[in-house]
Formats: structure tokens, sequence, C-alpha cells
């Protein structure tokens, strides 16, 4: 453990660190933290671009990912469920901060009424997306195939 006396006793005079140091143990490096705020009503992507480009949102769509544009999202009865299910987590990630938003609610939503009907259709197609739904067969159907993955590109 350090005491007062073992660390270092070397100060920097504010006036000798340049713009843009701070006076740690000698003018170190400042780092400035930006967090974009959302706007009212903010422009939204369509629902299987946000789910390929990471956000719901262009305007924190930030370039700081790999690749400048998301790579594109197979059209399959999956995917389309999982894009409602991604926007309705970047809405309610919206709604937290910006809960009077009444047309992002109305948004939230239809989404949500969209995503229960399309995994109801889904589950029918196809069978349980989750362990816990097969509770509701009258037998374990979870293992049951073909699985999802198994049903994209017409197998």
């Amino acid at each position: 453990m350090f005491s007062e006396t073992t660390l270092p006793k070397k100060s920097c005079p504010l006036n000798q660190c340049a713009d843009g140091q701070g006076k740690l143990p000698c003018c170190g490096q400042l780092a400035v933290p930006y967090v974009p705020f959302q706007p009212e009503d903010p422009e939204v992507y369509q629902r299987s671009e946000a789910l390929a480009q990471g956000t719901l949102f262009p305007g924190l769509n930030l370039p700081f990912h790999l690749k400048p544009n998301g790579d594109p999202v197979p059209q399959t009865p999956l995917s389309e469920l999982q894009a409602l299910e991604f926007v309705l987590v970047e809405l309610g990630l919206y709604l937290d901060s910006h809960k009077d938003d009444e047309e992002a609610f109305a948004l939230f939503q239809q989404y949500a009424a969209l995503e229960k009907e399309g995994r109801q259709k889904y589950e029918a197609q196809y069978g349980p997306l989750c362990r816990n739904d097969a509770a509701e067969d009258d037998k374990f159907t979870w293992v049951n195939g073909p699985w999802p993955w198994e049903q994209m590109g017409g197998k």
C-alpha cells in the first residue's frame, strides 16, 4: 500500500501544461467524451436497416464501427421477427429518456402488436422460438426439427 511519503511529489504548475492537457502527475492528455443527445421526433431507419446498422436512429449511427455500412440482413421470417424485436428494444431505450414523446410511444405500440402477430405466425409455422414456449404444447416439442437455421435458403 502506498503512503503519501512513497508517492512522487512532482507538481505541475497549471500554466506549464499545454492546451488539451491536465494537471496530473505532470501534464497528462485529456479526453473529451461526447454523448449525442436525441432530439424529440428523431429520424428512424426501416426495421431491417436498423438491424443491419445496429441502431434505429441514423443520428446515433456514428463512424466508430469497423464497417461503413451494415451487412444486409437476409429476408427471412426469422430475420423479420428479429428486426421487429430490435426496433422494440431501441424504441424502449429511447422512451426511457423521452417518456412524453407520444409519437414514439404510438410507434412502440404499433411495433409491439406487429411483433406479437409475427411471433404467433412464426411459431405456428416453424415451432416455438424459446424453450419456455414449448411448455404450452401437449408434449415437449422444443427438439423437434427443423431448426430455424435449417430452413434458411429453402432447405
